[in-house]
């Protein structure tokens, strides 16, 4: 999925607001630190899926070569199964 930068920046905030209202945290530093990890991880786990969707993607044009067209193929059904495969491989989670 993708998020723009002031969606993530939303997120992120709404994440550190509900854990401190419900007492989950309590910063030691600035709020600002937390908020910019949190963004960081999020943009890092999204750009971690997108290089999964590319490299399902050359899988799946490979594996049709292979099988020289695979004109019977559902193309969005394998590339999913190839997708959701590497991305139990890479411990990733969709």
């Amino acid at each position: 999925m993708r998020l723009k930068d002031e969606q993530i920046d939303r997120v992120a905030e709404r994440i550190l607001t509900d854990l401190a209202e419900s007492s989950l945290i309590i910063f030691k530093k600035e709020r600002s630190k937390a908020s910019s990890c949190i963004k960081d991880v999020m943009r890092a786990d999204m750009a971690a899926e997108e290089q999964l969707e590319r490299d399902a993607e050359q899988l799946l044009e490979k594996t049709l070569r292979a099988m020289g067209g695979g004109e019977e193929i559902d193309r969005h059904k394998m590339q999913k199964m190839i997708k959701i495969k590497l991305a139990k491989e890479r411990k990733i989670v969709l």
